[in-house]
């Protein structure tokens, strides 16, 4: 693909992710008087799940949209007195919220199937911690677009081993109490896993495996969809209420 229909690509399907992310957020506070009061909790975190997630996006998805605006993704500001790069910025913003969308999704699992932390969930959220310890290392360079494949890889895995092991918590549970939303929902974090995995380690050697994100970015947006119609969709008794008020 030429360069420039890959970037004219990339900004279409980034600017439609946000603006489709956002729309749901939104959706979401507006409708959350109308979610079932047993529901409340799990709704709310599902909320804060991906408000979090477009807040970090913005950074990620927006500064790389307004650097390639200013001329290319080396493109920088000066803030402070200190030169700034875009899009390694915004890389930042969105390691740090992708991070805290898991410990949300964790919170989730236990709200909804009314499970115990246990082992497992007290390991995830020290996964959580231990990414960020890292995550604050100088090493990881995160000012440049030229950073070490090894920090990369290092980053990353507390994050894979948060992906794996919140889908199997919540595969778990939503296959023993027949609950097809939370599935689902499990499933799309597996195929986020796998288009992701393959970019952290490969990419350095394979540039266009880079492509696998948007799939991955997909299966978020299919999540947020299954947390919306399950918890903030007008249920029929609720309408019908609504028309007699």
């Amino acid at each position: 693909m030429p360069e420039a229909s890959r970037v004219w690509t990339e900004t279409i399907f980034n600017i439609a992710y946000l603006l489709i992310v956002w729309w749901l957020v939104i959706a979401m506070i507006n409708r959350r008087e109308l979610v079932d009061a047993k529901e409340k909790r799990v709704a709310g975190l599902i909320m804060w799940a991906f408000f979090w997630l477009g807040l970090g996006d913005i950074g990620h998805v927006g500064f790389r949209v307004v650097a390639y605006a200013m001329g290319g993704l080396d493109a920088a500001i000066t803030l402070a007195g200190r030169e700034l790069n875009l899009a390694p910025m915004g890389s930042l913003a969105t390691a740090i919220t992708f991070t805290l969308f898991y410990v949300i999704l964790i919170m989730v699992w236990h709200e909804r199937f009314k499970k115990p932390y246990g082992i497992p969930g007290i390991s995830l959220f020290a996964l959580a911690v231990l990414r960020l310890i890292i995550m604050a290392f100088p090493a990881n360079n995160w000012n440049s677009l030229e950073q070490t494949h090894d920090w990369v890889i290092i980053r990353n895995v507390p994050l894979m081993l948060m992906q794996l092991g919140s889908a199997c918590l919540i595969m778990r549970d939503g296959i023993r109490e027949g609950d097809s939303t939370f599935v689902w929902m499990a499933v799309m974090v597996i195929v986020s896993f796998a288009c992701y995995a393959p970019v952290i380690f490969l990419q350095e050697r394979i540039p266009m495996i880079g492509m696998l994100m948007i799939p991955k970015t997909v299966a978020y947006l299919v999540i947020a969809f299954l947390g919306f119609f399950n918890s903030y969709r007008v249920k029929p008794l609720q309408q019908a209420a609504g028309s007699f008020a």
